[in-house]
C-alpha cells in the first residue's frame, strides 16, 4: 500500500474546508488521501488541495466527486488506482457543483483556472 494513505483517515467534511471557511466556492472537491482533509481543486479559484499539499506534505489525493474513485500524487504527477478510503467517499449527490449553493457567483465559468 502507498504510504501516503490512511484508510481509517475520514473526510474533514462535505466542501472545501477553507471555502467554507471565508465564503469562497469551488468547481470539484478533493480528498487528502493521508488525513482526509477536502480541498477544492486546482480549476477553482482558490486550490486549497494543492494548498494543503504545500503546507502538509500530504502527496496523494483522491476525487471526492461521486462516481470517481482515481488518486493523484503531487510528487510524480501522476494518477493511479488505489484502496478504498473510509466513507464517505464523495460529497453528498444531491450538493451542487460547483458550489456549495448559493456562493457560486453567476460567472463563475469566467473565474475558473483553465
Amino acid at each position: 500500500m502507498h504510504e501516503a494513505i490512511d484508510l481509517q483517515a475520514r473526510p474533514s467534511g462535505t466542501g472545501c474546508k477553507e471555502c467554507l471557511e471565508t465564503g469562497g466556492w469551488w468547481v470539484h472537491l478533493r480528498r487528502c488521501a493521508q488525513c482526509g482533509h477536502i480541498g477544492c481543486c486546482d480549476t477553482s479559484p482558490s486550490q486549497h488541495a494543492t494548498h494543503h499539499y504545500h503546507a502538509s506534505g500530504h502527496p496523494v489525493i483522491r476525487s471526492f466527486e461521486p462516481g470517481e474513485d482515481w488518486f493523484f500524487d503531487y510528487r510524480s504527477g501522476a494518477a493511479f488506482v488505489g484502496p478504498a478510503l473510509a466513507p464517505p467517499l464523495s460529497h453528498p449527490i444531491d450538493q451542487p457543483v460547483p458550489g456549495p449553493e448559493g456562493s457560486v457567483p453567476d460567472d463563475w465559468m469566467d473565474l475558473i483556472n483553465q
